[in-house]
């Protein structure tokens, strides 16, 4: 078998971004030749955060875009990835410029705990080393996400894991399991917590500052089923009086290019990880070469923003901030809180590169992890108290139609068993409103208990599905929570992603197998390999 090996190249990519972005990135130099102090360390860190995202093939892969019909352009990757057939383009947002690029950044922060260990002890040191293992440690959990199955700890000691190398040039030729490939992510964030700190971080909000650190440790911990750890960690992330984003002024602003740049401020306290990535995920949401696959109306309608939730429903009947900051056409409809920033690189033809900026972890999506633990630990009073401060975030105290509510136990019972479960055979999904925001769970490895709970989980869910729109999240709920889901294929039979299905594990890049690793197994035969 031949020999790969994961320290791709290190090259560091400098993003020259527009001030509206609010010079939201200062370049350091690129120190590798010789990392000789703590100072030069510091500055190489700054390449071992990845520059592709994996946010644009997951968010295709949910439940949050449709096929808006034959009529309309589509690219490549996007057909692929709503499909869920392999990838085959290889260009930013493919699962090969996102699986070189987190190996890239991996090697980087390997480089850096090499050189920390030939450099004398000092706090210093410590917190660049807790940065460089939490780098790697996300790195990884990011790739599990996108090229693994959700944790089941049932099964993650046979489910696929992915190479985890530690040291620089060393190659990891074997996949190795799910759960040790876990167990790797908890290692490296559990030995960095105690150490990590602000105190070396010229531009915080870019590196992984103590409440990111946090926030991540509470994300893992809870798709790692530790949910004493998740509260745990969510409280020292958000703090005694969390801030959250306003987004009741976000009306007031000038439109699209407004709200997008208030939304990744750097000096938002809501935001405590911004990464940037070279992405269409932006353009997607306007440009007419994106619109087939994408997030229509009937989606915004039934299973989104406007959606019946105990908060209103529709553009007018409903309190939600968001249901009433939405821009475009009925086929992209577009809440703009991942805008694309173009860096002109020739000015004389006007090209260049796209950029995105993503608000990685927030105070927001972090208070959710803690009310999903909550409620799976049946601290039903915990979770709910989380759920009605999300709420009074993100919903005005009063329209014309529609007050905010104060959810109890009982009004998110009596919600949800009102809701009809959406169908999902596709002879029965006749119009967009059989479509709907409660699908049919099947936790991965887990249980969770009818009445309550489940009625929690299904609001938490939904919050979820809001809150991360855009950012790929939502199919790895999908995946924890094995929801059956339906993609309809205009002129052809809807299909179907069932609970368990082997094609949420993206395939891996084709050169990756070529070269030797074992691929992701496939149900169907008939699948592209």
């Amino acid at each position: 078998m031949k020999k790969i090996s994961f320290l791709l190249c290190i090259a560091l990519v400098t993003l020259s971004l527009t001030t509206a972005c609010d010079d939201y990135l200062d370049t350091l130099p690129d120190d590798r030749a010789e990392v000789d102090n703590l100072d030069k360390a510091a500055s190489l860190l700054v390449t071992a955060y990845s520059t592709q995202s994996p946010n644009f093939v997951m968010e295709m892969s949910s439940d949050n875009v449709l096929d808006n019909g034959r009529l309309y352009n589509a690219q490549i990757i996007q057909e692929e990835a709503y499909r869920w057939q392999d990838v085959t383009v290889t260009y930013n947002d493919s699962p090969r410029s996102v699986w070189n690029n987190a190996y890239v950044a991996i090697g980087t922060a390997n480089e850096v705990l090499a050189s920390l260990e030939k450099l004398p002890d000092s706090e210093k040191l410590q917190a660049i080393k807790a940065e460089a293992l939490l780098c790697r440690a996300f790195a990884m959990f990011r790739l599990s996400n996108m090229f693994c199955m959700a944790y089941d700890p049932t099964k993650a000691d046979k489910y696929l894991g992915l190479p985890y190398p530690k040291e620089p040039g060393v190659t990891v030729p074997t996949r190795g399991t799910l759960k040790q490939l876990y167990d790797n992510i908890n290692a490296d964030i559990e030995a960095a917590l105690p150490k990590v700190s602000d105190a070396h971080l010229k531009v915080p909000k870019y590196h992984f500052n103590t409440a990111a650190a946090y926030a991540f440790a509470a994300r893992f911990n809870l798709f790692y089923h530790n949910y004493d750890k998740a509260i745990a960690y969510a409280d020292k992330a958000l703090g005694v009086a969390p801030s959250f984003r306003a987004v009741d002024t976000y009306k007031s602003l000038g439109g699209v290019e407004e709200i997008g740049n208030a939304y990744v401020r750097s000096g938002d306290k809501a935001n405590l990880l911004l990464m940037t990535a070279f992405s269409s995920s932006g353009r997607a949401m306007w440009s007419s070469r994106f619109i087939r696959f994408n997030h229509g109306l009937p989606i915004v309608s039934n299973e989104t923003f406007w959606a019946k939730m105990p908060w209103g429903s529709s553009s007018d009947d409903n309190t939600l901030y968001e249901s009433h900051l939405l821009y475009g056409s009925s086929q992209q409809v577009n809440y703009p809180k991942m805008q694309e920033m173009f860096e002109v690189t020739d000015k004389v033809n006007q090209t260049g590169l796209a950029h995105t900026i993503d608000a990685v972890f927030t105070t927001e999506e972090t208070l959710l992890v803690r009310a999903e633990a909550y409620a799976m630990k049946k601290n039903f009073a915990g979770a709910i108290a989380d759920i009605n401060t999300w709420i009074t975030a993100h919903c005005a105290p009063q329209t014309k139609k529609a007050i905010r509510p104060v959810l109890t136990e009982k009004s998110i019972n009596d919600f949800w068993g009102d809701n009809k479960v959406t169908p999902v055979v596709p002879d029965t999904i006749k119009t967009d409103r059989d479509r709907g925001v409660k699908k049919p769970l099947h936790p991965q490895g887990f249980k969770v208990e009818k009445g309550t709970q489940t009625n929690l989980i299904y609001m938490i869910l939904q919050m979820r599905r809001l809150e991360t729109w855009q950012q790929g999240q939502r199919f790895q709920d999908i995946k924890r929570y094995g929801l059956v889901i339906c993609h309809n294929i205009d002129g052809e039979n809807p299909l179907i992603f069932k609970s368990g299905d082997l094609r949420g594990a993206i395939q891996l890049p084709a050169d990756v197998i070529s070269a030797g690793l074992e691929p992701n197994p496939r149900e169907n035969t008939n699948e592209k390999k």
